[in-house]
């Protein structure tokens, strides 16, 4: 059946739809704590770079096109194949492989003697001299070296590697010797390889796609240039494959991800695999883009680059069918999407200062301190909040009793008090609520200054009152087990430890290398004493 170029551009608003969610399916784990007994459960999140690695991959699934793996290390000369004259410039940015040779290992008396010294006893060195001639023929390799030394001479894998260290510089003293294997740079490189064998055997059209590493050896790394990315690529090959064919490729592949509209542009490059005149750039518009704090702000990017291998490329490869061959950088895509002008901070957000945790990640990593450990504890701790919230504005001195039962079979009278006279018997940050907003975390009042914190930020749940209650409780448990009675206080809050909270050193870290902050404090001056009987 001959390939049909404008069926492509008849993917609906419902296929992509089913694309999408075909890629956003989420696992149901019955009972994940079980699964997950020592960590508990939680959703992961994958690296954004993946999540449109798999849009494409659903997307051209979608178009029936099948995915194969191209070879990544290939020799220079399929290079020389594809671009002729010009090979040189393009072999100039490749990565070439090289390997640390194998030396020739003698044994002198002297090396036997050093040995001897090392493991204080005599052996064979006919036989060592052999697991070294072993080695050289590649029948034991580098990294069992050592293990077969330490096997024969009955020692220590660690003398094993003493020896090779202090009794044969050969090893310090190998440099790698280049070969003629390089890492791919093109996908096209792949492409020629894996057509080569299939071409001829399976019925057309062949429809192909990979999406797959590929390396240049820049100058260095930059904004927009990394030594190594993803090519999302694909062939189409059949017995007559035209510039058209490629243009409604691209338009149904980026349909896909949003775009509307299209313009193809005759790319200046003209590599020499593609038919001149064929080598063609798509550029696209995403209303996304329209407006955003990038050059793309008018909407339109170029996307993709697509053209027909040369036939003169193909004959080195006994492909007799013209190839239509589509990539696009991975990078380049999803970059625009989630709002990057530099794909070094996309890729190695860890490297480059790009980590983020949203305010509910942060919220979550706050916790208590202590907290009681008995339905009698739980009580006092809710009694405790109570009676201070309720009178919080009564004038000291003055005693409300907010809690009286038993508790490990002990009397406990629980009290929240004041002494100091004409003083509240709370201070007035007694109520203020811990809040993570934009990043930073704060303990603020529930009033009109702070508003915006409770509506846009991430509101814990822990007031100072009930935080401060819970460790209190605790206290007053492990005070009932041992028969004393208890006084427990807190005047001028100045952190998260001084309401019975914690939060990990590392999110600690973040927030402080992110340039946020910590603002937890204010007056809270409330006292509690428990009378054990």
């Amino acid at each position: 059946m001959k390939f049909d170029a404008h069926k492509f551009k008849e993917l609906t608003e419902k296929n992509f739809e089913e694309a999408w969610l075909a890629g956003k399916k989420i696992v149901e784990v019955k009972d994940p704590e079980k699964i997950y007994p020592r960590i508990g459960y939680s959703f992961g999140e994958e690296h954004p770079l993946f999540e449109t690695i798999q849009r494409l991959r659903k997307a051209y699934l979608s178009m029936g096109f099948k995915e194969v793996v191209n070879p990544i290390i290939v020799e220079d000369v399929h290079v020389k194949k594809q671009f002729g004259k010009e090979a040189l410039a393009v072999l100039d940015r490749c990565f070439y492989l090289a390997s640390l040779p194998k030396p020739n290992v003698g044994i002198s008396k002297e090396k036997i003697e050093k040995i001897k010294t090392i493991i204080g006893k005599e052996f064979d060195a006919f036989t060592l001299q052999k697991i070294f001639h072993s080695y050289k023929k590649g029948e034991i390799g580098g990294d069992d070296l050592s293990y077969e030394i330490a096997k024969f001479l009955n020692v220590e894998d660690t003398i094993a590697v003493k020896i090779l260290d202090e009794v044969f510089p050969e090893f310090k003293e190998l440099v790698p010797e280049p070969s003629s294997l390089t890492l791919r740079s093109h996908m096209t490189t792949g492409w020629f390889i894996t057509l080569s064998y299939i071409a001829d055997k399976l019925p057309l059209p062949i429809k192909l796609f990979s999406i797959d590493r590929c390396f240049r050896r820049e100058q260095s790394e930059d904004p927009t240039r990394l030594y190594s990315y993803f090519s999302a690529s694909c062939v189409v090959v059949d017995e007559d494959v035209s510039v058209e064919d490629g243009k409604a490729v691209a338009e149904a592949l980026l349909k896909q991800f949003g775009f509307l509209k299209f313009k193809f542009r005759k790319d200046e490059k003209r590599s020499k695999y593609y038919i001149p005149d064929t080598q063609t750039e798509v550029y696209a518009f995403h209303p996304k883009l329209v407006g955003s704090k990038t050059k793309y702000s008018d909407g339109w990017i170029e996307v993709a680059t697509f053209g027909i291998y040369s036939p003169t490329a193909l004959a080195e490869y006994g492909i007799e069918y013209p190839v239509m061959n589509l990539g696009l950088g991975v990078e380049r895509l999803a970059i625009v999407f989630y709002g990057y002008d530099d794909v070094r901070k996309f890729v190695y957000p860890q490297l480059y200062g790009e980590i983020n945790l949203d305010d509910i990640e942060i919220a979550r990593q706050i916790k208590l301190v202590e907290k009681p450990e008995t339905s009698e504890g739980f009580e006092i701790a809710k009694a405790i909040s109570e009676t201070s919230t309720k009178n919080a504005y009564e004038i000291a001195p003055c005693s409300f009793k907010a809690y009286e039962g038993n508790v490990f079979g002990r009397k406990v009278e629980v009290y929240v008090y004041e002494e100091e006279e004409g003083q509240k018997l709370c201070g007035p940050a007694y109520a203020n609520e811990i809040v993570v907003f934009d990043g930073n975390i704060y303990g603020v009042p529930r009033n009109e200054k702070f508003a915006k914190y409770f509506e846009k930020g991430v509101i814990t749940g822990y007031r100072y009152i009930d935080s401060f209650a819970y460790g209190v409780a605790r206290k007053i448990e492990l005070a009932a087990l041992q028969g004393k009675d208890l006084i427990a206080k807190v005047k001028v809050v100045e952190g998260l430890s001084d309401i019975n909270l914690s939060i990990h050193e590392n999110i600690r870290r973040y927030i402080v290398w992110k340039g946020k902050k910590i603002d937890v404090r204010g007056p809270m001056f409330v006292a509690v004493k428990a009378k054990v009987y």
